[in-house]
């Protein structure tokens, strides 16, 4: 039983929420194991086909849970290895869509920059606080915030610790879409749901293929996407939508 997250399936699309709405959806380490969790299940899931990130209440998540950890040291940190449980978010092979309202800031952050693409409301504000507490971000948000926007621009949000508005995180590509704040789970649920009619083995190797881009070479890019490309003419879903393509008809695509 979840103490700090709710989760539904909703039209074939895994909804997580975050739901410590009295504390902005801070999150502390039995949170984050929930989330994680949350996750590896839709993953092995067959009725859940994309995943969606949502915060209860006023907010995404406003940061980590500064009480937890404002007595550690750094040999317990190290005996806790608290970040590890954020490496299997990287191991997850379906879909999963972040949306963002209100603050993500430090974890919150972290979190949604670790989903696959984030959809923010207009009034959205992310950020990294941490260097104004004389810490720095640990769960990857170095590396993806630059990965995302350039080593230069990230490192002023970085060493600023200032939020950006959403416009800005747009126009740097660290966002996908703006949607007013109303409208934010229609719109994001509308675009899951288009995502469950699409071939699933196709939007997992697509993840994988694009993944690889990021810290590859164009040429070894090319070769990890070329054996992906030939991977799928083993499937179903290769012949069923091939099929349906010359029969003029939707396809009926299984996974398999």
């Amino acid at each position: 039983m979840n103490k700090f997250i709710r989760t539904d399936i909703k039209d074939e699309v895994g909804v997580i929420t975050l739901d410590r709405p009295d504390v902005l959806n801070a999150l502390n380490r039995e949170m984050v194991d929930e989330i994680v969790a949350a996750m590896e299940n839709f993953d092995q899931n067959e009725e859940a086909k994309v995943i969606v990130i949502k915060g209860n209440g006023k907010a995404f998540v406003a940061g980590a849970d500064i009480d937890e950890m404002a007595d550690d040291d750094s040999i317990r940190m190290e005996l806790l290895n608290q970040f590890a449980v954020w490496d299997r978010i990287s191991l997850i092979k379906k879909p999963v869509i972040a949306a963002v309202h209100g603050f993500a800031l430090g974890g919150g952050f972290e979190l949604a920059l670790s989903c696959d693409i984030i959809f923010a409301s207009e009034k959205a504000q992310m950020g990294f606080p941490e260097v104004k507490l004389g810490v720095m971000p640990g769960a990857g948000g170095t590396q993806r915030l630059t990965k995302a926007m350039g080593k230069a621009k990230a490192l002023e949000w970085l060493w600023l610790g200032d939020p950006m508005e959403a416009k800005e995180a747009m126009h740097y590509g660290v966002i996908n879409r703006i949607i007013p704040e109303e409208a934010l789970m229609e719109e994001t649920m509308t675009f899951a749901k288009k995502l469950t009619k699409q071939a699933p083995l196709s939007l997992r190797l697509i993840k994988e293929s694009v993944n690889k881009a990021v810290d590859s070479t164009i040429y070894d890019g090319m070769q990890f996407e070329r054996k992906n490309f030939y991977l799928l003419f083993s499937s179903l879903d290769q012949k069923e939508g091939m099929q349906a393509f010359i029969e003029k008809r939707l396809p009926n695509f299984e996974g398999r």
